[in-house]
């Protein structure tokens, strides 16, 4: 592929990851923000009483603790930065996911752009996120132990590698078992070998051991965690398909040949 065609991609999966992102924030917003300030609330709630035991200085010093440390009010965060950390993982995710379209389209079988971006989007959703939440789930901002949050941050994207490595050796393996048991039965071994490989991973890495707390409702855990889902099914959902119409324009044989027969339709005088 030339290097104008993928810097094309490039350019148009970033913009398609900016419109999956704005996609994503609207629904963040509206159904992950309602369980994110209940998380804030109970958690709150739950330490309200330690408070009050320490007298009404101590809560005054805490008060005024909380005011320092807090440099960004929740509704800014709930508003601008969410979105703002929204957009930019979108515009990031478009643009390696474009590069890796680029490299895949043609050779995992006979699918077009709009296809090929379809299976892609598809496939990072599972190993990039699926895989990796249902090892690590996502816990609301306000439950857990501060001090795990390396460690939990270095376990979850640890399982993210290996589920992505993992995915890219059983497309491998299914490309070279192809010929001998036809691309059916081949891509079937694959994924299967991709999910016993995945179990092993699971079994082996430790558990997370910042245990949600019994005072926590499991109605609200389980809410914040269907927004999570949600959230990142429509974010790769869009960008797909949005990704999958501007490449196939991108690709489309007449837009290439345009400029072409434009200059070669250039009048030239004839002497006499």
């Amino acid at each position: 592929m030339h290097a104008s065609t993928v810097r094309t991609l490039l350019v148009r999966g970033m913009i398609a990851g900016v419109l999956a992102g704005l996609c994503a924030f609207v629904l963040a917003y509206v159904a992950g923000e309602p369980s994110v300030r209940d998380s804030i609330a109970q958690e709150e709630a739950h330490s309200a009483p330690a408070h009050q035991h320490g007298g009404e200085e101590h809560q005054q010093g805490a008060a005024a603790q909380e005011e320092e440390e807090e440099l960004v009010s929740r509704p800014v965060q709930s508003t601008f930065g969410l979105a703002t950390g929204v957009l930019v993982y979108g515009v990031a995710l478009g643009g390696i996911a474009s590069l890796v379209f680029a490299g895949c389209l043609g050779r995992i079988g006979r699918f077009g752009p709009r296809a090929t971006a379809a299976l892609l989007a598809g496939a990072a959703f599972v190993t990039v996120y699926l895989v990796p939440f249902l090892k690590y789930p996502a816990n609301p901002p306000a439950v857990g132990d501060p001090d795990t949050i390396g460690k939990r941050t270095t376990l979850f994207f640890l399982m993210i590698v290996l589920s992505v490595l993992l995915a890219v050796v059983a497309v491998i393996a299914g490309r070279r078992l192809a010929p001998r048991l036809g691309n059916w039965n081949a891509a079937v071994a694959a994924g299967g070998g991709y999910v016993v490989a995945v179990v092993v991973a699971c079994l082996v890495l430790p558990a997370n051991t910042d245990a949600i707390p019994a005072t926590f409702p499991a109605a609200l855990l389980w809410e914040f965690r269907l927004a999570s889902i949600a959230v990142q099914a429509l974010l790769w959902t869009a960008f797909g398909l949005i990704f999958g119409a501007l490449a196939e324009r991108a690709l489309r044989p007449g837009q290439a040949a345009a400029p072409a027969a434009d200059s070669a339709a250039v009048p030239v005088r004839t002497a006499g």
